[in-house]
């Protein structure tokens, strides 16, 4: 490798999962590093990198380069398929396979580059370690996590991963033994872990690829902070035997509700401008949650009796494979909601909806980038978990802390009734039990939208790659 001249300038190549929820936090690292001088090569496939583009700001155009990799067919995906948005749960193993034939387009970047320091790396890409050594080029590698450190807790040593003793999804319902501290029922159900079960690859199991990164990295780092996680991060260092940062929360940046050059959002504002301080419930169930036709009408209903002024998101990809949102609001749902309820349809501003004051709870499908954006408005959370990924594993540790209150839902098949959804989004808005909770909530801001805090994590992180990277040199 050539070295730099200046040996505290990293050239640091970033290789997130082909998620919208995991490309975007690489994407805010990406922006941060480069405002610390680094050189950056964010690394995806065409379509991923073309919604990205627009997003570099102007002064850091320089330093941070897209570089796109074509995706390679494969059976079974769909053509153009780039992301695991655009695909119903049972076909996103064809989209690791797909990624995982990145392999040798990434081996030829990095040995045509030949002045890489560092990737920072997802959990998809198991092989990626034996591409470093192929390559002889001294790279370093970082796995960067975007979960929270409970989840990744949860998940155990990579031994665990592999060979331990959960081999069903029946052994993940029960909180593991080594989470010897409070950790409040942090498990998953069994509809949880048996649909997350649908969307790994049977030729290579999402712990294959945890174990291989953990074991391949050189450190590991958590989207989380001490201030919220401190036990979790402990326990992840003794799992792990390797440094174990955490990265901050990386919370989206805030830039006020103005209303210039977004029609919708003026209308959108306007309408929220009329309702009463905190008495507005958010509704987004982010990209990739699919329920069916009737487990959305229980959710409409629910929300309906409620009684209480609300928006929700409605996306237009499909909800249930060959069916889309705007076909399954329950009929007359929005005549008789008028005035009280609004549904949006298709990409929302939901910063600025978060932020708005009229606005006092969110009823979450627990992705962690969403939770980071409401609980940095200290907004309340009504848990409603998709099955997949570690949604399940964060409504438990929020709906343990107090933070949120989780929708009743059986075991085994994921049903709830429309009025337990009511009742809930109830309890957390207006009811005064909820008040506990609601001041729990307001109390994380500190910590979820403390800008200056969360930036100290990530200096310290840049700092510490850059010893490191001096220290091996």
């Amino acid at each position: 490798m050539e070295s730099n001249k200046n040996q505290n300038v990293l050239h640091i190549a970033m290789f997130p999962w082909l998620a919208h929820g995991h490309m975007m936090p690489f994407f805010e690292l990406s922006k941060f590093l480069a405002q610390k001088g680094h050189k950056i090569s964010y690394i995806s496939t065409p379509n991923n990198l073309n919604r990205l583009k627009k997003l570099i700001p102007q002064n850091l155009s320089h330093l941070i380069s897209l570089i796109p990799l074509p995706l390679p067919h494969v059976d079974g995906l769909p053509q153009g398929t780039e992301s695991t948005s655009e695909l119903p749960i049972h076909k996103v193993p064809f989209l690791k396979k797909a990624y995982d034939k990145l392999q040798l387009a990434l081996t030829q970047f990095l040995k045509d580059s030949n002045d890489v320091n560092w990737i920072i790396h997802d959990f998809a890409c198991h092989w990626l370690s034996r591409v470093v050594v192929s390559t002889q080029l001294g790279i370093k590698l970082v796995f960067f996590a975007i979960y929270n450190a409970t989840t990744m807790s949860f998940s155990g040593s990579p031994s665990e991963l592999l060979n331990g003793s959960r081999q069903r999804p029946e052994d993940f319902t029960v909180v593991p033994r080594w989470m010897d501290f409070a950790c409040n029922d942090v498990a998953f159900k069994l509809y949880e872990i048996t649909s997350h079960w649908d969307c790994m690859d049977s030729e290579v199991s999402d712990f294959q690829r945890f174990d291989e990164v953990l074991q391949g990295c050189d450190i590991v780092v958590t989207r989380t902070c001490s201030e919220f996680e401190s036990d979790s991060l402990s326990l992840l260092r003794k799992l792990y035997q390797k440094p174990v940062l955490p990265i901050g929360l990386l919370p989206p940046p805030w830039k006020g509700e103005e209303s210039h050059g977004d029609e919708r959002w003026r209308g959108l504002k306007q309408w929220l401008d009329s309702k009463e301080e905190n008495s507005v419930v958010y509704i987004a169930l982010g990209t990739e949650l699919s329920l069916n036709q009737d487990l959305i009408h229980e959710l409409g209903c629910g929300i309906e009796k409620s009684g209480l002024p609300f928006i929700w998101v409605v996306n237009n990809r499909p909800l249930v494979e060959g069916t889309f949102g705007s076909n399954l609001i329950p009929t007359g749902f929005e005549t008789r909601v008028s005035g009280r309820g609004l549904v949006w349809r298709g990409w929302a501003p939901q910063l600025k909806i978060l932020g708005h004051p009229s606005v006092g709870g969110f009823l979450t499908h627990c992705g962690w980038s969403s939770v980071i954006e409401a609980l940095g408005f200290g907004k309340a959370l009504i848990l409603f978990p998709g099955g997949s990924s570690d949604l399940g594993l964060v409504a438990r540790l929020l709906h343990g802390r107090g933070i949120g209150l989780e929708i009743p839902r059986d075991e085994k098949t994921g049903s709830f009734t429309s009025n337990s959804v009511a009742e809930s989004i109830q309890r957390v808005m207006v009811d005064p039990e909820g008040e506990p909770l609601r001041a729990k909530a307001r109390d994380m801001k500190d910590i979820f939208g403390n800008v200056e805090l969360q930036n100290k994590y990530l200096t310290e992180f840049t700092e510490f790659i850059v010893n490191y990277n001096s220290k091996s040199n």
